[in-house]
């Protein structure tokens, strides 16, 4: 049961896809994450209502919203710290920092040790196609590397729309970017905006 003023995102927004990235082993610390124990997305109902905005613009323009990451608890921020602290086993690094020193994630600004996501009206996402897949947008998720930054040159033309018409929509609907991360967004009127809430998604 979740605390009053938290959603599952997949109940608060119809049609919305979700992959937890953190729940499995899918991400760049290659195994799951502390805190994560179902495969599903939570968020803030105020964040939840202004994904439903999103995902309305989303499909006039064609897509759907995929969802990777909303409400971090802070657990699983603390494994993260442990991660960038810990020996380099190689394990993630090719497909996830190939170009960073782990032991510089934190300084360089992909990592927090207070992170956003923690205060639960944050989003990791992207655009989906009618069939659910989704859609080449120059990298993928925590590709921690100057690609993901918002305005970089190294893509193409069709992956930088992309990134532009996702960054439109959620902008549109109340929400700012973050420049190293074209998936990043956090909703301008959190409603916990001095909360790290530590709660287990269960």
């Amino acid at each position: 049961m979740l605390p009053d003023g938290f959603v599952y995102l997949d109940e608060a927004v119809v049609g919305v896809l979700w992959d937890a990235k953190y729940a499995g082993e899918d991400n760049f610390v290659g195994e799951p994450v502390d805190g994560y124990r179902v495969n599903r997305v939570v968020g803030t109902k105020e964040l939840g209502q202004a994904l439903v905005r999103a995902q309305e613009a989303a499909m006039r323009a064609g897509y759907r919203l995929l969802l990777w990451d909303a409400y971090r608890p802070q657990r699983a921020v603390d494994h993260f710290v442990r991660f960038c602290a810990a020996p380099e086993t190689g394990k993630t690094k090719e497909k996830h920092y190939p170009n960073v020193d782990k032991a510089q994630l934190i300084p360089l600004g992909y990592i927090a040790a207070r992170s956003g996501h923690s205060r639960g009206s944050t989003i990791d996402l992207t655009l989906a196609d009618s069939e659910g897949r989704s859609v080449d947008m120059g990298g993928i998720f925590d590709f921690m590397d100057e690609k993901s930054h918002h305005g970089c040159p190294d893509v193409t033309a069709a992956q930088a729309q992309r990134r532009e018409l996702l960054r439109s929509i959620m902008l549109g609907c109340g929400f700012t970017d973050y420049s190293n991360e074209w998936w990043h967004y956090r909703l301008k009127d959190e409603p916990y905006p001095d909360t790290y809430f530590d709660f287990p998604i269960e």
